[in-house]
């Protein structure tokens, strides 16, 4: 106490204090939700929590679990902190044209196709990925499972409603993509929202799956990851790996995301580059 006003920073807790606070908070999550985010970096996770304290008016972590712990609505209202659902069409263009180039002549040697989008967040990378079988004429023999743990970000993905303010980039990257036709023939506008083709998503199964708790998804022929990994520390990554390793059939297809690599994991030797510059990869 200074003046008869309490030393606020003294109060503070450090560094070690703030670590020790997250792990009770995820072993809380785990034990009440069954949500593992235990194996997930500390400082994005940290970044998120510290958004979420803000938004949710909280003033510590011990009191946001204890609030989680006693209220499901306010732990679905942090899971969007914690899987933060963001994610654009056809992102990083050069990967989708690659995979129209190099991996869908391949694909189609195969009667019929499974394909796993895991971490689908709200749908868009499935979409981008249905638009793309569809023009080399492989989307009706196909059946993509796209998977979240966020049950919010899911129902977004069922409706194939988007940003209309984000159509703009969207048609950029679908162009750089190597599109054939007119991207506004994918979609109408009414509001402002972009409401995609429905038939877009008939051969789409939208699902809850979590990389850290649950088993593969199903035999497929291509996995696509992106920017889902680089949010695991090392111990989740060889996890998921492994299970994309496993759910892969026979020379199945590896695609992850621009800042993502499969070097030194525990899986390094189970894939080799077929583009590494686009993080594609086919399994031994």
């Amino acid at each position: 106490m200074e003046n008869g006003t309490v030393n606020t920073l003294a109060a503070a807790p450090d560094a070690d204090d703030i670590d020790a606070q997250m792990r009770r908070l995820m072993e809380a999550i785990y034990r009440k939700y069954s949500y593992d985010f235990r194996d997930y970096t500390g400082a994005s996770q940290k970044r998120r929590v510290a958004h979420a304290l803000a938004q949710l008016n909280c003033p510590t972590i011990p009191a946001l679990q204890a609030g989680v712990e006693r209220d499901p609505t306010l732990f679905q209202q942090l899971l969007q902190y914690l899987t933060i659902p963001v994610s654009e069409m056809f992102r990083d263009p050069a990967f989708f044209l690659t995979l129209r180039e190099q991996v869908l002549p391949v694909l189609q040697t195969y009667p019929s196709l499974k394909i796993w989008v895991a971490g689908c967040s709200t749908g868009e990378e499935a979409y981008s990925l249905a638009i793309l079988l569809k023009e080399e004429g492989l989307l009706e023999r196909s059946l993509i499972y796209a998977t979240d743990i966020n049950a919010t970000s899911l129902d977004k993905a069922r409706r194939g409603i988007f940003p209309l303010a984000s159509v703009r980039t969207h048609t950029t990257n679908y162009q750089q993509a190597g599109g054939r036709r007119a991207f506004s023939d994918y979609y109408i506008a009414a509001y402002d929202g972009a409401i995609f083709d429905k038939t877009l998503a008939q051969n789409i199964t939208f699902a809850d799956h979590s990389l850290a708790t649950d088993s593969v998804f199903s035999e497929t022929q291509l996995v696509l990851c992106r920017n889902v990994l680089i949010y695991f520390n090392r111990t989740l990554q060889d996890r998921a790996l492994g299970l994309f390793h496993e759910s892969l059939s026979h020379r199945g297809f590896l695609g992850l995301g621009s800042k993502e690599s499969i070097d030194f994991s525990a899986y390094a030797n189970r894939f080799e580059p077929l583009v590494k510059a686009q993080r594609l990869f086919r399994k031994h």
